[in-house]
């Protein structure tokens, strides 16, 4: 690894990262296993702190780094570990492929902030907002070139996931920013869109671990499946969860993504409605964004709405093929801690 910075401000204890606290509360009741992702976590956090701020220029590194210190939910990296689990753990590279998955994931975030106008991020002033537009852009591009620096030091195969990955977030933000095409059906348009901004990051990051940790060919793809599914129904979490649930729990308030106009798959659902109790929905809901005044209106006609009910069961949908696609594997404790993980996309949106 480079000489780059440890847990940002030169700290030697690892964050408490909202995923740390995830496996406690999936309820494994297995110690000795949530001991080892934990310390498996704090070792993936130092390559990817190192990674982050691993630039010459000291005001580059503040910049490539600054999402890194804010946090986050760390969840593409506790992938890769599971991933990994269905070979050998302690293998080369496993560490510096959880790294490598979140070095893309926070680039993204970088591009994304820029496009949607945010100016904080998991508590912090956004990266745009504080260095300006074209520095964020860069900054993603740096942190893209790094994460492929490392790839390139796992191998070919590390190589193909990761550029697969950034090539399938791309293509995601671009359909997202061009709309469905004029006979393309915007449900269809969504699920593309949420393949390629969610879903292949999560794909990728069970799957690098797999491989990386040399595990069978059956079981990467199994893997790589079950991501493929969770990714898209945590998409569709996200989607109910600005219908639903309080800015104490989400850390936004309700229907931030009705006054920005986003086309989420209630929205869509409840355009599409042909039930007569929705028409007030669907004439709010026409022009776009919703007008801030018309907002707490709209959350509460999509409360009696179908197409919340729709909504709720296509994510569950694509939580069966998750843990459909886990059937085939071994019962260790990464299967039931992937399992657990679905339960609990199911419940945090109940």
């Amino acid at each position: 690894m480079g000489a780059g910075r440890k847990y940002g401000a030169g700290s030697s204890v690892a964050p408490d990262f909202p995923t740390t606290r995830l496996l406690s509360q999936l309820a494994l009741d297995d110690p000795e296993f949530e001991t080892r992702i934990r310390e498996a976590l704090d070792r993936a956090e130092k390559w990817l702190q190192t990674s982050a701020h691993d630039a010459l220029d000291p005001r580059v590194a503040a910049l490539t780094g600054h999402l890194a210190d804010a946090g986050g939910k760390r969840l593409r990296p506790l992938l890769v570990l599971l991933g990994a689990e269905f070979g050998d753990p302690w293998a080369h590279g496993v560490t510096q492929a959880a790294a490598i998955a979140e070095l893309v994931h926070i680039a993204s975030l970088y591009h994304d902030d820029v496009m949607d106008g945010a100016t904080t991020r998991h508590g912090v002033p956004s990266v745009h907002a504080r260095w300006g537009e074209r520095a964020a852009v860069l900054g993603g591009d740096w942190l893209l070139a790094r994460a492929a620096q490392l790839a390139a030091e796992l191998g070919s195969a590390a190589v193909h996931l990761n550029a697969q990955a950034a090539g399938r977030l791309v293509a995601g933000q671009l359909r997202e920013l061009t709309g469905p095409r004029p006979d393309e059906d915007p449900v269809t348009h969504y699920f593309h869109v949420a393949a390629g901004k969610t879903a292949a990051l999560l794909a990728m990051s069970l799957g690098i671990g797999a491989v990386q940790a040399g595990a069978s060919a059956t079981a990467a793809a199994a893997l790589t499946e079950c991501g493929e599914q969770l990714g898209v129904a945590f998409q569709i979490a996200d989607d109910l969860l600005d219908l639903r649930s309080p800015a104490e729990l989400t850390g936004k308030e309700r229907g931030k993504d009705l006054l920005a106009g986003v086309q989420s798959l209630p929205v869509l659902l409840a355009r599409e409605s042909g039930d007569p109790a929705d028409a007030e929905l669907r004439d709010l809901l026409a022009a776009g964004p919703v007008p801030a005044a018309a907002v707490p209106r709209a959350l509460e006609l999509f409360g009696h709405s179908s197409a919340l009910t729709e909504t709720e069961a296509v994510m569950h949908r694509r939580l069966d093929r998750a843990r459909a696609a886990l059937g085939g594997l071994p019962p260790l404790p990464a299967r039931r801690a992937l399992l657990a993980l679905c339960d609990y996309v199911a419940l945090r949106t109940s």
